[in-house]
């Protein structure tokens, strides 16, 4: 599918390989923003894993009218997750930037 640009030519949308997702242009990120954004996605993990596996501890409770120990969810869930993302998103992010610095360069 084909998008017509402002002065009439078609442009073909953006691919996922070229450094960018949904649109965004991740391989045109700096270094401070690549920080800043795996900083922000991994903490965006944090506490979305931590949320589930609360509500799953909860569940567990009613069912079982057994008082689980809730900080598991921070260690064993919550913690591990949000490193893993963390880890993962700074090397896409840093192998897109190195690419960019040596392609300038």
């Amino acid at each position: 599918m084909a998008h017509t640009s402002q002065n009439g030519t078609l442009t073909a949308p953006r691919a996922f390989g070229s450094g960018y997702l949904f649109g965004v242009p991740l391989g045109d990120l700096g270094l401070f923003t690549t920080l800043l954004m795996s900083a922000a996605v991994g903490f965006a993990a944090f506490f979305a894993s931590t949320f589930c596996a609360i509500i799953t501890l909860l569940f567990y409770k009613v069912a079982t009218s057994h008082m689980p120990d809730f900080t598991i969810t921070y260690k064993w869930v919550g913690l591990p997750v949000g490193v893993v993302v963390l880890l993962l998103t700074l090397a896409y992010l840093g192998t897109l930037w190195v690419k960019r610095k040596l392609r300038k360069g």
